[in-house]
């Protein structure tokens, strides 16, 4: 499923083509994905104008003049595709704007949803209502983590995959950070001290920072609105690599399964 980086980099390809355009016509395909679509939401968005896409959590926003926010999520195989040569079975949405450009939206798996949302309402929404910062703000520190994991004896891992906790890590970059910051996946939340907890926040900012730089990772369906794929699953310090050496010192990448997700790590650098 695409993370945080995949999810912001197809946001800013979106905006290359987006921003500032009239939508001239909007045709929906079919009547759902994961869930219906709003019956209005090609009445709503045609003629509109873009003025501001964004991103929270793993979802994509696009605002409108007319006081409306898209809000998509891409699910296990969706992606954008930016004027597509041909239509195929599992572009279900299209929209073009008023300077001839066409988007796509293509999810083969249909496990992606698009909802049409009040803009002033947006930070209500059911699905934001309760996430927790951006990994990327001010917000986020060794002091906000060390409040909200006080007392947890669940993994330090699993607590990082909660939403109400930090919106949007998944499980690549968990396991990635985690890594970088030297602990162990397994090691009860509560019981991390505050200068790893410092290092963790600093980790979990620097690696996705790193992945949006390179594009996301491409990993099964995803691609970016411009067909480009990510690289940043070369860069790979521990997540895929087990049984491969460590690349902080002598050990060796294991892989455990916590909370039904595989996850990676170094038994000799990670404490």
């Amino acid at each position: 499923m695409p993370e945080l980086p995949e999810v912001e980099t197809t946001v800013r390809g979106l905006a290359t083509v987006l921003e500032g355009r009239k939508i001239e016509r909007v045709e929906l395909r079919r009547a759902d994905l994961r869930r219906p679509f709003p019956r209005d939401l090609g009445q709503r968005l045609t003629g509109a104008r873009v003025t501001g896409l964004g991103r929270r959590a793993k979802y994509g926003l696009i605002e409108t003049d007319r006081g409306d926010t898209l809000i998509f999520h891409l699910g296990m195989s969706g992606h954008w595709r930016i004027d597509p040569v041909e239509i195929g079975p599992h572009d279900h949405v299209l929209i073009d704007t008023d300077d001839g450009r066409r988007l796509s939206l293509n999810d083969a798996r249909r496990f992606g949803s698009l909802d049409l949302v009040a803009t002033n309402e947006v930070a209500e929404w059911p699905a934001f209502r309760a996430l927790g910062p951006e990994p990327l703000g001010d917000a986020l520190s060794g002091t906000w983590l060390k409040e909200r994991l006080a007392g947890r004896k669940a993994s330090i891992k699993l607590i990082l995959l909660d939403q109400k906790i930090v919106a949007g890590l998944g499980n690549i970059y968990v396991c990635e950070a985690l890594f970088r910051a030297r602990i162990d996946p397994r090691k009860a939340a509560g019981r991390v001290g505050q200068a790893r907890l410092d290092s963790l926040a600093g980790a979990i900012k620097a690696v996705l920072c790193e992945a949006i730089e390179a594009g996301g990772s491409s990993l099964r369906d995803f691609a970016a609105p411009d067909g480009e794929l990510g690289y940043f699953s070369k860069q790979f310090d521990v997540y895929g690599r087990e049984g491969e050496p460590c690349r902080g010192c002598a050990g060796k990448v294991r892989r455990i399964v916590q909370g039904g997700r595989s996850t990676f790590y170094c038994p000799s650098c990670q404490k």
